[in-house]
């Protein structure tokens, strides 16, 4: 059976618990030994086995899970292969992501077995067509054409995939499924690649706060925000909900133009902002944990504790990361 695994870690120790890492010690990496390629007799061999092995799964004799699925029972796998790969980097463990890609390479052999088994595709067709665009997307490389900056190889790449697609739309091709944020950075990347664009980023801080003055406008009477220091020393005060369904909609349309110019900044820094988010996501729940911990080894729940307490403790667990 191949679908995908949930892993937990618990860890230990007090820096474990906070998540931290070793220093590296990397050496420097000399890129003049960059793209040799694998020995192509033994990737072949490997690589041949493993689609024999999933061939197998799927055969009449092989694993009744496999056999019954299709392209799109296998999409919420090929999904969570993914973003588990994306936790092995940002580990930076190199078994866990040589394990991560073999999960990912599982799922696009699988999609390609299924493909022949249905008599739409096969692997070999796969690799042909991505070897091809690789090829013809790269003109500077194996052509004429010249690419001094990645700029240019983006502007080439632009060019090929509106020739090859024949889409009438710069935005045509992006994937309507991807995260809202990170689907809204390649839009205005899209747009900036034709000139669409802010002539200078500096600018986005002035359109930063007009968005926020707009949302204001919604969420306060007259638009004026209560300066209100940021602390735990308050008695909570209670959230009043939005019951007008019109504001509740002029408000969210406002809270989104605002994130777009956030995402929009990254842009122009050469920032993910996806990336970004789910770093201060981790760090987020890193920190929280490290609070639950230290409380548990009190023989007490997160639950019990006063907020001026999960505060202390979340600094203390602050000042320790750094």
């Amino acid at each position: 059976m191949t679908p995908f695994r949930f892993r937990t870690t618990i860890s230990a120790n007090v820096s474990e618990r906070l998540g931290l890492q070793k220093a590296s010690l990397m050496p420097l990496v000399d890129t003049s030994q960059f793209g040799v390629p694998p020995d192509s007799q033994t990737v072949g061999v490997a690589f041949a086995r493993l689609c024999d092995v999933i061939a197998k799964l799927r055969s009449p004799t092989g694993c009744p899970w496999d056999r019954q699925q299709t392209l799109e029972t296998i999409k919420p796998f090929t999904l969570e292969e993914t973003y588990e790969l994306l936790e092995a980097i940002d580990s930076q463990d190199d078994t866990a992501i040589t394990e991560e890609l073999g999960d990912v390479l599982l799922q696009v052999v699988l999609d390609a077995q299924i493909g022949r088994d249905e008599g739409r595709f096969d692997i070999l067709q796969v690799l042909e067509v991505i070897t091809r665009k690789m090829i013809d997307r790269h003109p500077h490389v194996f052509e004429v054409e010249q690419a001094h900056t990645a700029d240019d190889v983006l502007r080439n790449w632009d060019r090929q995939k509106q020739k090859e697609k024949q889409r009438d739309s710069i935005f045509d091709g992006l994937p309507s499924a991807l995260p809202a944020l990170a689907r809204c950075s390649r839009v205005a990347e899209k747009a900036a690649r034709v000139g669409y664009d802010f002539p200078h980023r500096a600018m986005l801080f002035d359109k930063l706060s007009e968005e926020i003055k707009e949302l204001a406008l919604e969420l306060f009477p007259g638009g004026e925000i209560p300066h209100i220091a940021a602390s735990v020393e308050m008695a909570p005060v209670p959230d009043e909900p939005i019951t007008d369904a019109a504001l509740r909609d002029r408000i969210e349309g406002e809270f989104g133009d605002v994130l777009f110019v956030v995402a929009n900044l990254a842009r122009r820094w050469k920032i993910n902002p996806e990336e970004a988010l789910r770093r201060s996501t981790t760090k987020f729940e890193r920190r929280v944990r490290f609070i639950e911990e230290e409380l548990r080894q009190q023989g007490r729940s997160i639950r019990e504790a006063s907020l001026q307490e999960m505060e202390e403790l979340y600094q203390t667990g602050k000042r320790r990361e750094s």
